[in-house]
This record gives structure tokens, sequence and C-alpha cells, in this order.
């Protein structure tokens, strides 16, 4: 019979996440002891190539590189101009992590000179990149630290077994998307969506959340927190923090906070908000499950995603469940041809009716704000529709292999869907990225 599961850590619930979705206690290992411990390869449709195509495209495998940071580095050894490189997912920091960027121009003559860079590829097409363009993402990762591999191996079965009949595992948002050194960016997000770009300002520049870990700018953070001199903090935050930098270059000229952050790039400041409201979606999941409203079967109120021919999910092609199509739909689900849905929160994508419009409104009335607070008003940029999610995902096929160093797990997940989500069912009280590292920006989602 399965046993209990551990209590859920603080990190966990800091962003939402509020259950398993297996019982079984498992075995507790670690994650990401390195950055050779976690392989992720994206699984794209490439561009097609083309010699007199205008963009170039870029397959590279990067080793500890945060996407944004990597992304910059890229148009500043190439000479293009900021935000010029475009990718379709977004991946972890630690890792080593092949993936595609792409940019109009020449494809480079040579390597590009990046540490842990390595260009498998690179060659001349007609189309770029957009987000999301890939569908899936295939994993290589090692689980270190298990006291007893074999027996780990045997719990680990088990668990599979559980979220297989409980047809999948909860599509919680890992802690990529709120940033694992200092999981901030849902904050920020919520200041800008509420409509007070000076909190906002303040989660980025001076937040440090119990859930944390030490970093190498804890003291200025502190001390500017205190003394609030953007001139002075300018000496003191160190250089490497670049995005920081361009905050309080702005501050200290004199720009209001809605202005300073503008310095940021535009993806990371959309990033902002939506980590709001993949935290909003996490709360969403765990409070359903909460008052027992099913995963797997849609109810009146719900929204629907049909499976695509290339399997993927289209969140905006949802499908509103009412009681003229309930049982349509609960067919529909029950071959795997549709998955049940929830929201990403924005300006037109929230339930209307039934259990679902009553458990978000009261997650809204909890945050003080309404769907149409996604228009952000201090930053119309960033306004978001919103979308929907898969509240489940199904288990992959999934080989685990015992070496000196621990358990490999081998498997691959749709784009959205995060590997660290999977693997906390097995690992439940182990140290999912303990070990990152605490300098430098901060890691975003997979």
């Amino acid at each position: 019979m399965p046993g209990s599961a551990p209590p859920l850590p603080v990190s966990d619930l800091a962003i939402g996440i509020g259950f398993y979705g297996s019982s079984s206690p498992g075995a507790a290992g670690r994650l990401k002891a390195s950055p050779d411990a976690f392989r992720v390869r994206e699984v794209s449709s490439y561009p097609r190539p083309d010699p007199d195509g205008p963009f170039t495209i870029l397959r590279l495998e990067s080793r500890d590189w945060e996407q944004h940071e990597l992304a910059a580095a890229i148009e500043r050894r190439l000479g293009l101009a900021p935000r010029a490189v475009a990718w379709s997912g977004t991946k972890d920091r630690r890792a080593v992590s092949e993936r595609l960027f792409a940019y109009r121009g020449a494809p480079p003559t040579a390597e590009l000179g990046l540490p842990r860079v390595t260009v498998l590829d690179a060659y001349a097409a007609r189309d770029g990149l957009v987000l999301g363009q890939h569908y899936a993402n295939a994993f290589e990762i090692r689980v270190d630290d298990l006291e007893a591999p074999a027996a780990a191996v045997a719990a680990y079965r088990r668990i599979e077994r559980e979220l297989r009949d409980a047809g999948g595992f909860p599509n919680f948002f890992g802690a990529q998307r709120f940033g694992e050194v200092r999981p901030i960016t849902h904050d920020v997000g919520r200041w800008l969506v509420r409509g007070a770009p000076e909190r906002a300002v303040d989660a980025y520049l001076v937040s440090r959340p119990p859930t944390g870990t030490e970093g190498v700018g804890d003291a200025a953070r502190a001390a500017f927190g205190a003394h609030r001199d953007p001139a002075r903090a300018l000496r003191e935050f160190p250089r490497e923090y670049r995005f920081e930098l361009a905050i309080l270059e702005r501050l200290a000229r004199g720009d209001p906070p809605s202005r300073a952050l503008r310095a940021l790039p535009f993806e990371l400041r959309r990033l902002f908000v939506h980590a709001y409201q993949a935290f909003l979606f996490n709360r969403y999941l765990s409070d359903r499950h909460q008052a027992g409203l099913p995963l797997g079967r849609p109810i009146v109120g719900d929204a629907i995603l049909r499976v695509g021919r290339d399997g993927t999910l289209r969140g905006k092609d949802a499908v509103p469940v009412d009681e003229g199509n309930l049982a349509e739909c609960e067919e529909i689900v029950s071959r795997a041809r549709a998955a049940v849905a929830g929201p990403l929160v924005g300006t037109a994508a929230y339930p209307r009716s039934g259990a679902p419009a009553e458990l978000l409104g009261r997650i809204l009335r909890d945050e003080g704000i309404g769907p149409e607070a996604f228009a952000v008003p201090v930053a119309p940029e960033l306004a978001s529709e919103g979308t929907w999610r898969a509240l489940q995902v199904a288990v992959p096929p999934t080989e685990l292999r015992v070496d000196d160093a621990g358990v490999w797990f081998r498997f691959s997940l749709p784009k959205g869907a995060y590997a660290t989500v999977y693997l906390r069912e097995f690992l439940k009280s182990g140290r999912a990225g303990a070990a990152v590292a605490a300098a430098g920006a901060e890691p975003t989602n997979t």
C-alpha cells in the first residue's frame, strides 16, 4: 500500500504548489548537483535551410547559461542590436542545454567565443523563430545523494504507477519560472499588475524571499533597502548584476520607477507578468485539488484543449465547457484527444461560470485584482489576454538507470511542462535545485 507523502516544503507553498499527485514517499535525493547532471535538448520543427534566407538559425549547446543573458551575449559578440536574438523555449540555467536561437543576418563564420557555449549548427533560413515554436523537451537527469539507488528505483517505479493510475501528474509551473536563486519574478509581476511600479522595483532590487539561496549581491540589496540612494547603490551592486544596475542608473538620473523598469529587456519585463500568471495558475490547481474537483475530467465552467496533430495543446484554442457540450467534452478527454485546462488569467482567459469561476474568483479577491488588471495600465506593452494550460500531464515513458553517482532519469515532456515538477513526485522531500549557483542572473523556466 502507498505510504504517506511528506509535508510540502516551504519553497513549494511559496509559489502556490499545494499538493503531490502521488502519495508514496519516494526516495529523497538531489537534483542539479552540477549542470552536467541536468541535460535538456529542445525538440523543434527546425526552420528549413535556405542559402538566400534573411535569418540565421543557431543550434547551441550551453552549460550554466541563463536564457536572456546568453541571448544578450550573442548579440554583443555578433554586433547585433539589443533584442535581435529570438528563441522558441526558455531553458534552465543550471543545466547543459541544446537549444535554438535565431536572428536576422548572416551566420557566424567561426565559434562565438563565449565560455561554455558550443555551436552545433549554424545556417541561413527563410524563417526565424517565435516563442513556443518547439513542441517538446528531452531530458537526461541524474538524482544524486541517494542512500540506496537500487531501492530508490523500486520506489520510483511505484510512484510512476500511481501517477499513471491518476491520469498524469499535476502540471504546476516549477521553481525555474519564479527564480530558483531568488524567487521574486511573480512578485514583481504582481505589483505591475496591481499598478504599483515602485513596489515592483523594490521587489526586483531589494526583496530576499526566505526560500531563496544566498547570493553575492545580498549585502548590496540590504544596503539599498536601508539608504535608498541609487547613485550609491551603483557603486555597491556587483558588476555582473547588469539588470539591477540598468534600473539603478535610471533611478539615479531621476526617472520614476515605471520608466526605470523599461531599462530591462522587454522579454524579461513580460516574464514578470507571465510569472504572476503562473503563480495564480499554481494556486488555482492547488485549490481545485483541495476542493475535490477533478483534474482529468471536465466540469461545467471548464475549458478543454484539443490535442493537435503534433501532440501539442494550443492554449488559445480552448473550448468552453457548458451543459450542452459536457458529455461530448467528457468523451473527447476520456480518449486523450483533449485535456482539461485551467486559466493563465488575463483580460480574456478566465472561467465564466460554475465551480471553476467561483474558485478563481476567490483567488483573485485574495490578490485584490480582477481579470481586467492584466491590461497593466502602468505598462500597457505588458498587457496579456491570458491563455489556458492543461491541469495534468500524461506520465511519459521513463527510463531509469543506476550508476555509481545515482539514478539517471530519461524522458521527454511536451513544451511548457517542467521536468522538476515531474521529478518532485519521485523525490518528495529531496533537494530539487539545492545546488543552484548563487551568483549571477536568476534562472528562468524550462
